[in-house]
């Protein structure tokens, strides 16, 4: 497993960010997809349909983006079977470590934020609002899913590691490393020769 300051043995084409929700893997997958020309998969897309509906075709989507050459996408939906599908293709892992009172307060910040101002999500959804009991309750209390889940990755990695030795994974323990992490790649990107374009035939 490697560190912020540990340089990668390749670059790679397909990567999965992990970390409990919060700690901001989207916007890490924006940013990544950027600097070394990934398409980005916002993996909660796929997942929601109108009304908060989980999609049907969600896992025929995911197939299909994950048999490409070049994705970057949140690690989530594992127990819906993402797993089987996207980790033998990845071959980069970047796990957001971060310590919980920080990924608390950036959830908060974020979901109050959404639901004050009625942010539209994913096809059109919108969260409910702040000021509402269903804003905090059953499924809608994503700060309680944030504090049951806040072990997972850490109870995982090393059985990932184990059964996928082919991935690379990085472990970023504060958004300052995840910065200067971040930071070289973009550096690293923006003074690599251009790629030779090939011939068609």
């Amino acid at each position: 497993m490697l560190s912020a300051d540990d340089p990668l043995p390749l670059m790679p084409s397909r990567v999965l960010i992990a970390g409990v929700t919060g700690s901001g893997k989207t916007t890490l997958a924006r940013r990544l997809g950027a600097a070394w020309g990934l398409r980005h998969v916002e993996i909660d897309g796929l997942f929601h349909g109108p009304d908060w509906t989980p999609r049907p075709e969600f896992l025929d989507d995911v197939r299909a983006f994950a048999a490409t050459d070049r994705w970057v996408t949140e690690w989530q939906y594992t127990s819906k079977g993402t797993d089987e599908i996207m980790t033998p293709r990845a071959e980069l892992a970047i796990w957001l470590d971060y310590p919980f009172p920080l990924a608390r307060r950036r959830l908060v910040r974020r979901t109050v934020s959404r639901r004050l101002l009625r942010t539209r999500l994913w096809n059109g959804n919108v969260e409910p609002a702040l000021w509402t009991r269903a804003a905090w309750t059953g499924e809608n209390d994503i700060l309680r899913w944030q504090r049951e889940t806040r072990h997972k990755w850490e109870e995982r990695m090393p059985l990932i590691a184990a059964q996928h030795p082919h991935l690379i994974i990085v472990r970023l323990r504060h958004p300052r490393e995840a910065e200067r992490w971040l930071r070289a790649q973009e550096e690293g990107a923006s003074t690599a020769p251009p790629k030779r374009r090939s011939r068609e035939r």
